[in-house]
């Protein structure tokens, strides 16, 4: 079995961050490891505070599970503060960490800021190392400084980001630019991931999913390509099996398979 680490915040509610992450490892049939970064009281209707973990106590976490555990893919998402981030960058560079999956959480869908505008720069340093990014509009927005209209600003956003060092992007398309298209660009071209827009209140960790999906198939030696569309399937499938468990936005269905064979009814 591959083993995944995923550096990220631990979502209260269980639709995000952590949680999420190791549901959609699960899934996947990879062994799932996590540090946390920070603890959130969250529910379905947003993010009420946030307490963020000592860097020390990160650096812990991480050094705990690399120098006892081949790592096969890592995945970060949440990382709010500099030191933070720094921190994770230093280490994942020490150890050789590979297949590194960066999903830049800035903003809550509630809104909430998860990432102080401090940050940015240093978020910019972790993308450099990494295999693959994966912003959606906003978040590409911010790391380029342009406006995303449609799929064009979408290949100029990617192009843009990729300068700062990754190997990959993949910018998501699905918060406003077209039918749930990603672009994916591979350094030479760009790839349409195509996708079709669910109608559904609960999309609850899109982000946090598609990118964890995509560190367990990178894991299991797929290429990127491979691995991005396999990625855009299962969260397709998790987002046309979402539910409401609250009265805000519920969760997507990360362990539909697991639910159906228990015999769990949705309705």
């Amino acid at each position: 079995m591959k083993n995944v680490l995923t550096i990220a915040g631990s979502d209260s509610c269980g639709g995000a961050g952590i949680q999420a992450d190791l549901k959609t490892m699960s899934a996947l049939g990879v062994y799932g490891m996590s540090v946390i970064t920070a603890v959130t009281a969250q529910n379905t209707v947003g993010v009420i505070d946030v307490q963020e973990i000592d860097k020390k106590i990160v650096e812990c976490q991480i050094r705990c599970i690399f120098d006892d555990i081949n790592v096969d893919a890592v995945k970060i998402g949440m990382v709010s503060n500099s030191e933070i981030i720094e921190t994770i960058t230093n280490l994942l560079i020490e150890y050789k960490a590979k297949n590194i999956v960066v999903d830049p959480v800035m903003v809550s869908k509630s809104g909430y800021f998860l990432l102080k505008p401090e940050a940015v720069e240093k978020l910019k340093k972790l993308i450099s190392i990494s295999h693959v990014v994966t912003p959606n509009i906003p978040e590409a927005e911010t790391l380029t400084g342009m406006k995303i209209i449609n799929e064009d600003d979408m290949k100029k956003a990617a192009l843009c980001i990729s300068k700062m060092g990754p190997k990959y992007v993949l910018v998501k398309g699905g918060h406003r630019c077209n039918d749930a298209n990603d672009i994916l660009y591979t350094g030479k071209d760009f790839i349409k991931i195509k996708g079709y827009r669910i109608q559904t209140k609960n999309t609850h960790g899109t982000g946090c999913t598609l990118s964890s999906s995509i560190a367990s198939y990178l894991a299991k030696n797929y290429g990127i390509e491979d691995a991005v569309k396999e990625s855009k399937n299962y969260i397709t499938k998790a987002i046309e099996n979402s539910f409401s468990i609250g009265h805000g936005v519920g969760p997507v269905g990360h362990l539909v398979e697991l639910y159906k064979k228990a015999g769990v009814d949705f309705e």
